[in-house]
């Protein structure tokens, strides 16, 4: 029977997606010690979770007003710790959990990549995994030394380039490389490790690589475009995809028209998992729910929506009076997360929506509320988009933490065991063996090469 993946959807800072979690009297405020984290990633093993997922900016939200001070005074995102190493502290309390961390295409080097994951996977037995982003505003440039962001779809050109040569970094060395004999002082066999040599449009990289082949024999990787490159990009390469589908019936015509992307790319649809995002707020009943959502929906402020807006379009939208139109220009012009520019014009009916519009129509900073209730009622609204194919499972976002995730493991988790949708038990201990997927072989990413 087929069955559902679940994600924690992570942020190692000092709140989750939505800016308003620390304010919640429940939240806890040490984040910046690793017993936080480690509690989370309990949590989530004891929940049979595949992975716990970080994503990551490279910069705090200061897009509005071009300053930083709001986000600093209402904790906004402000803090951003490292995810790989904040996951290491989480692996080394789990034993099967997957961790999967966010790693930017666009600033970072391939080789440096290749071998943070490659170890991470190596330390952890098997249970790593990487989301290639191409990093999408100016406070990141900036941060990392360039002047401005890249053109969008000149970002993914160098992503493909970029994803080239860590995985043929990451079949540098054959399984079976390494021999450690002391006896003949033979330490491993040098025509089984090689260099890549790589010399692209945008990036070179020489080699050998200096990781060894891990238990799954490489990480796992994970995409979440949105634009029509993105979703390219993603059907190329992703064996696991974030979506944030919102309602069943757009999920089931996206769902399957990726799928059949996937299966253009010349790759086995159901080897790659989608995953859509959604924020369960549930108790032992369906009252108690309802009283927890009254308390969660009064916590965002209008800042957190001004804020993560200018953030995520990269735009300022504090040079904009609240009802004043966007220009044509302005709407044309944004490089950022343009799947929300279109979902604002979409919920709105507007094709030049005011700054209000903007944060009513996309709903930023605030939990989405239409996944609340006791475990029957949330495991019905998952099992209707599972078993209707709008998703092979769900990235679970947290309005309060690590309550909302106790919350659900306590009360969802065995509602979905108990109609058969979710394991109740880990059938091995990489996080391939989590998603069903065979143990990667050097080489076997190949054809992918000829997919555009």
């Amino acid at each position: 029977m087929r069955q559902m993946h679940l994600v924690g959807f992570l942020q190692a800072q000092n709140c989750t997606t939505l800016a308003s979690s620390w304010r919640h009297p429940d939240s806890r405020t040490d984040f910046l010690t690793s017993d936080y984290f480690q509690e989370i990633a309990r949590i989530l093993e004891a929940g049979k979770f595949d992975l716990g997922f970080f994503d990551d900016r490279l910069s705090m939200p200061d897009r509005f007003g071009s300053d930083h001070h709001h986000t600093i005074e209402h904790g906004i995102r402000c803090v951003k710790l490292d995810p790989i190493v904040t996951l290491t502290m989480m692996g080394a309390v789990t034993s099967r959990l997957g961790l999967g961390s966010t790693a930017s295409t666009t600033y970072y080097e391939p080789f440096h990549v290749a071998r943070c994951f490659q170890t991470l996977d190596l330390m952890s037995g098997g249970r790593a995994a990487w989301n290639i982003v191409t990093s999408l505003n100016d406070g990141e440039a900036a941060n990392m030394g360039h002047a401005e962001m890249m053109e969008h779809d000149r970002r993914y050109d160098r992503a493909d380039e970029f994803v080239e040569v860590v995985l043929g970094h990451w079949d540098s060395w054959e399984d079976d490389a390494l021999i450690i004999d002391k006896a003949s002082g033979r330490f491993g066999d040098g025509d089984k490790v090689h260099r890549l040599d790589f010399k692209g449009r945008f990036l070179h990289s020489r080699g050998p690589f200096t990781v060894p082949r891990s238990p799954q024999g490489r990480p796992v990787l994970i995409q979440a475009g949105s634009s029509g490159r993105g979703k390219r990009f993603s059907a190329r390469w992703a064996e696991l995809v974030f979506v944030a589908y919102h309602d069943v019936a757009s999920g089931r015509q996206d769902y399957a028209e990726f799928k059949a992307m996937v299966a253009a790319a010349g790759r086995d649809p159901e080897a790659v998992k989608v995953a859509t995002l959604c924020y369960p707020i549930c108790a032992a009943t369906r009252a108690e729910a309802e009283d927890k959502a009254a308390l969660i929906a009064r916590l965002p402020l209008e800042i957190d929506a001004l804020s993560l807006l200018s953030e995520a379009l990269n735009f300022d939208f504090a040079s904009k009076g609240m009802d004043e139109p966007f220009t044509d220009e302005e709407m044309a012009g944004i490089q950022g997360l343009q799947a929300i520019r279109d979902r604002v014009v979409r919920n709105t009916g507007k094709k030049n929506p005011t700054v209000r519009d903007f944060m009513v129509g996309s709903g930023r900073g605030k939990p989405p509320m239409d996944m609340v209730g006791g475990p029957k009622e949330v495991a019905d609204r998952m099992e209707e988009w599972f078993a209707t194919r709008a998703c092979d499972g769900f990235v679970i976002g947290a309005c309060v933490v690590p309550g909302s995730y106790a919350d659900f493991v306590r009360h969802v988790v065995p509602e979905l065991q108990r109609r058969g949708l979710f394991r109740k038990d880990y059938t091995g201990p990489t996080l391939r063996d989590h998603l069903g997927l065979a143990r990667a072989t050097r080489g076997d990413w190949q054809p992918r090469m000829a997919a555009e």
